[in-house]
C-alpha cells in the first residue's frame, strides 16, 4: 500500500541539515524512480550512526498515525523496535534490562552523552536527565565477542552505545564510548567519562586478525549497531 521499506547504510542521516546528503534529500528522486505520485514521508528509522530500516510512506495519515502508534506503544510498555548489535565481550547475564539516566555533559568543545546512574526527582523533572531503559537478550557468542538483541524502551542520542559500555561490552566500531571500558588482566571494568575522551576502539591482536584488519584501519569499522525491525499495528 502506502508503505515502503528501505535499508539504510551506517552514516547517513535520515533527516539532515541544509545542503547535507541524506535519506530526506533523495526522497524526490526516490519518488521518481518509482513512480510515485505522492510525496514520500519518513515515518520512523534509525540515527546516523545506525544502519537498518527506515519506514516510508507515501500517504501523510498513514504516517501521523504509525508515528502516534510508535509513541503509545512505548507508554504501553511494549517494545515495537528492536535492533541488533555485535559487542567486544559477553554480557555477563543472557538477559536482562539496562536502566540509566543519560544527560548531555559538555568536556571541552563537545558535548557528550553520559550515564546518570541515580538521577534526582529535580533533575528529571527539569529534563536535564532522561531516565532511559533498554531490554537485552544474548543471541549468540564466540571469540569474546557476541551477537545481542536490542530492545529500547525510550529513545535519546546514542542510547544504545552507553548502555552497551555498562554492560561492559561495547558496540564493535563504537570509536565513542568504548573507551570508557577499561581491562585490568582481561577483565573488564568502567571508567568515568571524564578520564577517558573518545579514541579509535582498541580491539586485541586475535579481533583483528579474524576481522582482517591492521590497527590503523580500525579508525574505518563501522558502529555495528542495525535497526532489524520494525513491529507495525
Amino acid at each position: 500500500g502506502a508503505l515502503l521499506a528501505l535499508n539504510k547504510p551506517q552514516g547517513l542521516p535520515v533527516l539532515g541539515q541544509s545542503g547535507e546528503l541524506s535519506l530526506d534529500a533523495l526522497l524526490p528522486a526516490l519518488r521518481r524512480r518509482l513512480g510515485l505520485s505522492a510525496e514520500l514521508h519518513v515515518v520512523k528509522g534509525p540515527a546516523r550512526e545506525y544502519s537498518g530500516l527506515v519506514l516510508l510512506s507515501s500517504c501523510y495519515h498513514t504516517t501521523k498515525k504509525l508515528q502516534q502508534f510508535f509513541t503509545s506503544a512505548r507508554q504501553r510498555g511494549q517494545y515495537p523496535v528492536t535492533y541488533r548489535a555485535v559487542t567486544v565481550g559477553v554480557p555477563a547475564e543472557a538477559e536482562g534490562e539496562i536502566r540509566t539516566g543519560l544527560q548531555w555533559q559538555q568536556q571541552g568543545d563537545t558535548a557528550m552523552v553520559v550515564p546518570v546512574p541515580a538521577p534526582g526527582r529535580r533533575s528529571l523533572a527539569r529534563k536535564e536527565v532522561k531516565s532511559t531503559l533498554t531490554r537485552y537478550r544474548v543471541l549468540g557468542a564466540r571469540g569474546g565477542c557476541a551477537l545481542l538483541q536490542l530492545q529500547p524502551k525510550t529513545a535519546f542520542p546514542e542510547q544504545l552505545q552507553v548502555h552497551l559500555t555498562l554492560l561492559l561490552c561495547p558496540a564493535l566500531g563504537d570509536h565513542e564510548h568504548s573507551s570508557r571500558v577499561g581491562r585490568v588482566l582481561g577483565v573488564p571494568f568502567l571508567l568515568t567519562p571524564e578520564a577517558t575522551p573518545s579514541r579509535t576502539q582498541v580491539l586485541d591482536e586475535k579481533l583483528l586478525s579474524r576481522l582482517g584488519l591492521s590497527p590503523q584501519q580500525v579508525h574505518h569499522l563501522p558502529l555495528h549497531i542495525h535497526l532489524q525491525e520494525l513491529v507495525l499495528p
